[in-house]
């Protein structure tokens, strides 16, 4: 949506790679020369929510080695320069460029030059402490049974998993710093605003947890880089600052605070603590938190919540949220989060949402054919069980 009203302002909007949204939605933008939207090759095993089904796919995710071919994030980046270097300058008009890189992603399978970076016996492993794993969270154990990933991982794996991960990071900073090569090459760098940031982090074996979808640091803390001409070095809602940096109005439609007043050196009207949600892979129910100073909220609808003081407690080992001296932190953030979101109902909604795209997903199709699909990732058991199940639209 925020790319369509930077189109009514004037500017011509660019996307490549990877773009997940689904075919149906507008983008605003004026070309998207790739995408790759779910409903186009849905991950429909995300969608069973209640009950979890449990994906045979997952485990074996949990690895790494070198590859000797490029990635094609490469080509994505080519495509990008050519933009920038043939493009951009002769539109006449200020631009929006989006690049959709896929690095890191499982598997782990980084360039051969950047794996080898980081020899496997200088890989540090996760601390998960055996009471952590006996007291991990209900909707916590529900994912590593979702992902097949609640049975110990040789630790050879785990290694070659992280290395894999730390050399995919190191060729996604090669093609990133091509980007910003072009930029000065072709006189656009000081006029042009660099934001560089992804949609999640990654969990490692952090709490015996991989991949995506929790809410521990590893997962759901971003890397958030921004420069350009006025934005000071140093450490700072992304939609709204797109509209403010430009000189344009926010939109009524965006909800958010800018990020300007911050890099500014101000506060401007932040209200100083973050939120987020999911309802992804893996989760059982809706999961919402507030992050504010070194305290970091998360609700999960219809069960426990969690607590935790990210400055003494930097692992999230020690769940705070029956710690009577912490029930003013509680209240508070609760307060936060119910000022902002009807957990229930988004939660509620998010089923509903993904139930109708279920149903949309059978249409026309037979118990047997739906089964088929599901067995690549489910195995022939579960997938005939879900099939066997799953509501139809009549």
């Amino acid at each position: 949506m925020w790319a369509r009203y930077l189109t009514d302002a004037g500017y011509h909007c660019w996307a490549t790679g990877r773009f997940d949204l689904n075919s149906d939605v507008p983008t605003g933008f004026h070309e998207v020369e790739t995408r790759n939207g779910h409903f186009d090759n849905p991950d429909i095993t995300s969608l069973f929510r209640n009950p979890l089904c449990y994906r045979m796919d997952e485990r074996p995710d949990v690895d790494g080695r070198p590859r000797d071919e490029r990635h094609h994030d490469e080509q994505l980046t080519n495509h990008t320069l050519s933009y920038l270097e043939h493009e951009a300058p002769s539109l006449g008009k200020p631009w929006l460029c989006w690049l959709g890189m896929s690095q890191p992603h499982p598997r782990f399978v980084a360039l051969r030059q950047y794996y080898e970076m980081y020899p496997l016996e200088d890989i540090d492993l996760p601390e998960v402490p055996q009471k952590d794993l006996e007291h991990l969270h209900l909707v916590y154990q529900a994912m590593r049974h979702y992902k097949r990933i609640a049975t110990p991982i040789p630790e050879d794996r785990i290694r070659k998993a992280r290395a894999g991960y730390y050399g995919m990071i190191t060729e996604l900073d090669e093609y990133v710093g091509r980007v910003r090569d072009k930029l000065e090459e072709t006189g656009q760098l000081e006029n042009t605003i660099f934001i560089y940031t992804s949609d999640h982090g990654e969990s490692l074996g952090e709490h015996g947890l991989w991949h995506k979808s929790s809410f521990y640091e590893n997962a759901s803390h971003v890397p958030f880089v921004m420069a350009g001409p006025g934005i000071p070095q140093g450490h700072v809602d992304l939609a709204a600052a797109l509209y403010e940096w430009p000189g344009l109005e926010v939109p009524g439609e965006i909800r958010g605070h800018s990020l300007v007043p911050l890099l500014d050196g101000g506060t401007g009207d932040h209200p100083g603590w973050t939120y987020t949600e999911s309802h992804s892979e893996g989760m059982m129910t809706g999961g919402f938190m507030i992050r504010k100073g070194p305290w970091k909220y998360v609700h999960f609808q219809w069960h426990d919540g969690l607590l935790f003081n990210l400055d003494e407690d930097p692992g999230e080992f020690e769940n705070r949220i029956e710690d009577p001296a912490c029930g003013e932190v509680v209240r508070e953030l609760k307060g936060i989060l119910e000022s902002q979101v009807d957990t229930e109902r988004v939660t509620l909604d998010a089923f509903d949402a993904q139930k109708k795209m279920l149903g949309q997903l059978t249409e026309g199709k037979t118990e047997e054919e739906f089964a088929a699909i599901l067995e690549s990732r489910l195995g022939p058991g579960q997938s005939r069980l879900m099939a066997a199940t799953q509501p139809r639209n009549p």
